[in-house]
């Protein structure tokens, strides 16, 4: 099968074609012949091009598994926006077999789901919301079913772990930030987490019962190991726990009490401006809104609160600062009128006013941003410009991440 080239330059027509020849290859004699079947005619025949010249990352991937892009490809999925809670049910299904091993599974699963993402991105076929739902909704599955994994392994060593004064078992609460809480994920992003527990208490097993912190330190391990470990499979996502109290030096995981105590003596202005997206991903839903409600009069005061204003300002020196300092100036995100600088003026009148304007507690950009433009606060032009420019930069962004699955601007 030759490939149609026609619509791309010369240099990335012969990069196609001879990713395609390495691909066939590799693939033998009859899963070659269907390989070339299924990509002749039809959309599919028009995008294998584009994707295998913009994307060295699926090229790679393509080549060392043809039966994942011919399955990918039979499936229907490259051409499909997918409902909203199909990842997750399609990763249950396959962790719930017996004998199947956590690790390699999720960075199967993975390797599935990126390589549709960046093909239907890279070919037109998603938009930028579409993208950066996906791959959030392909992280939040990964965490949701790899906890449920790690959990119910340590349950069976230990018992169930059980708060001291209701009696009730305890579930991990798994507190997404930043993009990811906001459902805004990039194609090669790490993932800033928060872990956290209702009550503290013990497990309820006869022979190794152990405190509630213990447990769910050990679950936080394992489930970092998880989804973070590189191995001949690659990796799930990379995972940042520095925004926890106290930082690195902090305890993995916090009781409600604790997260709450900490943020109302000691939380300082930056992780009122970190918690703004942070969404529970995981756990019981009443005890994760309990959190939520208990989280919101630190990053959102009852008043107009000017008196951030201050430490808002320090914040946008030091960034720029940074910026300076390491030569970011061409970065999509951090540099000079980057990403970064669009949601920094959305959050700066989420905290400043959130508290009396509800319409500003929420999480994903465009619709701060939309409601900054009814309250007056931005003017609609300028609004419209800074959702432009926002949409633009994420496309360049995962143009750039998606041709290597790097985690670079």
């Amino acid at each position: 099968m030759n490939l149609n080239t026609n619509e791309l330059p010369d240099a990335l027509a012969e990069e196609a074609r001879e990713a395609w020849q390495r691909i066939l290859d590799r693939a033998g004699e009859q899963l070659a012949n269907e390989l070339a079947l299924t990509f002749s005619d039809g959309l599919l025949a028009g995008q294998l091009p584009r994707v295998l010249a913009c994307s060295p990352f699926v090229a790679d991937l393509a080549r060392r598994k043809p039966e994942l892009l011919l399955d990918l490809a039979r499936s229907g999925e490259l051409q499909d926006s997918l409902p909203e809670d199909s990842m997750s049910r399609s990763l249950h299904t396959r962790l719930a077999g017996d004998g199947v091993e956590l690790g390699p599974e999720l960075r199967r699963f993975r390797q599935w789901h990126m390589l549709r993402i960046i093909w239907r991105d890279f070919c037109r076929l998603a938009d930028t919301r579409e993208t950066i739902r996906d791959t959030s909704l392909l992280a939040e599955a990964c965490i949701a079913e790899g906890l449920a994994h790690c959990h119910a392994a340590l349950e069976q060593r230990h018992g169930t772990p059980r708060g001291r004064i209701s009696g009730e078992p305890q579930q991990m609460i798994v507190l997404a930030m930043g993009k990811l809480g906001a459902r805004e994920l990039n194609v090669s992003s790490d993932i800033d987490l928060i872990f956290a527990y209702p009550e503290s208490g013990n497990t309820d097993g006869d022979k190794r019962p152990v405190s509630n912190e213990e447990f769910f330190t050990r679950v936080g391990q394992q489930l970092i190991n998880a989804l973070d470990q590189i191995t001949a499979e690659g990796f799930v996502f990379r995972v940042d726990m520095r925004l926890r109290p106290y930082g690195e030096s902090g305890a993995l995981v916090h009781n409600f009490a604790s997260l709450e105590e900490y943020y109302q003596d000691q939380g300082r202005d930056w992780e009122r401006y970190a918690l703004i997206k942070a969404r529970p991903v995981t756990g019981d839903p009443a005890s994760a809104a309990w959190l939520v409600d208990a989280l919101r009069p630190f990053v959102y005061r009852r008043y107009v609160d000017f008196g951030v204003i201050e430490s808002l300002r320090g914040m946008k020196q030091m960034i720029t600062q940074e910026v300076r300092r390491r030569g970011l100036q061409d970065n999509v995100k951090l540099g000079h009128g980057g990403i970064r600088e669009v949601e920094f003026i959305a959050q700066c009148f989420q905290l400043i006013r959130g508290g009396r304007d509800r319409g500003l507690q929420q999480r994903e950009l465009l619709a701060v941003l939309a409601e900054c433009a009814t309250l007056g606060c931005l003017p609609a032009p300028a609004v419209d410009e800074l959702r432009q420019a926002y949409l633009f930069l994420r496309d360049s962004e995962h143009g750039i991440q998606g041709y290597q699955d790097r985690q670079t601007q």
